[in-house]
This record gives C-alpha cells, structure tokens and sequence, in this order.
C-alpha cells in the first residue's frame, strides 16, 4: 500500500503525482540523472510541468507566453524552440532531455543539443509518427532516443516520498464532474493548468 506523507490539505494535488509525477520521475531515476547533470524538458503541460519541479532543467517550448509560467515553476532557463538562435546557445551541451511533447514533431532540433552519449527520453504518444530523425546525429556523437512510461509501485513510492521531501504537488484545476466533457475539451485546447482533478464531492450530484 502506497503511502502519501503530503498535508491532506494536499491531497488533491498529489493524485496526479500518480500518473504525471511518476512518469516524469521514472526516466529521471533510470538514466541516473543527478546533481551536476543538464536537463532540458520539452513541453510544459500536464507532463512536462511535474518534470520542471522534479528536477532543475531548462524548459523548452514553443510558445514565448509560457515563458513565464515555465520560470515560475522552476525552472533554471526556458529557450523557445522556434528561435535558433535561443536553441543554438544550447547545441551539443545536455546529458539528458525528456521530451514529453505528445503532437507529431521533429525530434532533430532537439537530439542536436545532447552531449556525446546524451540521452532524449519520449513520454508523449503522438496521433501521428514523429518524423524519422536524422541518424547521423546519433551516430557521431553516440546519442540515443528511448521511451519511458511509468514505475512500479516501489518506485511511486520513491517518488512520493522525494515529492513530500521537497514539498512538491501538481498545479491542478479543481473541476465538479458536471464539468468533466468541459475539462476535456479544454485539455484537447491546451487550455488547463495543469492537470484537472475531480472533486469526488461532486459524484453523487
């Protein structure tokens, strides 16, 4: 049985812990991600949020507004991809990127800034295939692409437990159940911050 040490004030934002927290915190532990390491997370929403507060990164995105929300959660940079020359300044300098972006999207820009045996780790599923990346920026610098889903519950154990250490929850959007079709075609905009959780008051209504 898992253990939850947060406030239970907290307990709404810790649900998600369960599925984004986990899934963001998983491939950090597996590639050995620590103190000393440069880490870039692609995308800041539901996934990409809980990565910027699980360990000290630079965010990527594309849009500049999220500029400041990106910072506000803590991360040390944020580059907007679509600029160059923010995404120049960064070439061949991480040791691993979680790129937790789930739309079809070109993965080149991003494998061009790994180190020699960096790492990029995809979370998001996308609709569509990625474009097939261009293979000699892997070979030249023995840098890898890999996918990661979740933990075991020993490891979400782990996790919580890191998360109660450093007072880490989701940013979450608490939503009655009469709103649930709402919710979800908010998130299909973009459109929540960051994670919507159901308040279970609301069930019987």
């Amino acid at each position: 049985m898992l253990k939850i040490r947060h406030p239970e004030s907290q307990l709404a934002a810790v649900a998600p812990l369960l599925c984004a927290g986990i899934t963001t915190y998983s491939p950090l532990r597996h590639w050995k991600v620590g103190s000393g390491s440069k880490v870039g997370v692609v995308g800041i929403g539901g996934l990409g949020h809980m990565g910027v507060k699980i360990a000290h990164v630079v965010a990527f995105t594309t849009s500049d507004s999220k500029r400041r929300g990106a910072l506000d959660l803590g991360a040390n940079d944020v580059v907007v991809s679509r600029n160059a020359d923010e995404m120049k300044a960064h070439a061949n300098s991480f040791d691993f990127i979680l790129n937790t972006v789930a739309a079809s999207h070109s993965l080149d820009a991003f494998t061009g800034l790994l180190k020699r045996d960096g790492t990029m780790v995809l979370v998001g599923v996308p609709e569509h295939p990625h474009p097939s990346p261009n293979i000699a920026n892997l070979i030249f610098k023995r840098r890898a692409i890999a996918g990661s889903l979740i933990g075991g519950i020993a490891e979400i154990q782990e996790m919580l437990d890191f998360c109660a250490d450093k007072g880490i929850v989701s940013d979450i959007e608490m939503i009655p159940a009469q709103k649930i079709d709402e919710a979800y075609d908010r998130m299909v905009k973009g459109d929540v911050k960051y994670r919507s959780v159901i308040d279970n008051a609301t069930l019987a209504g």
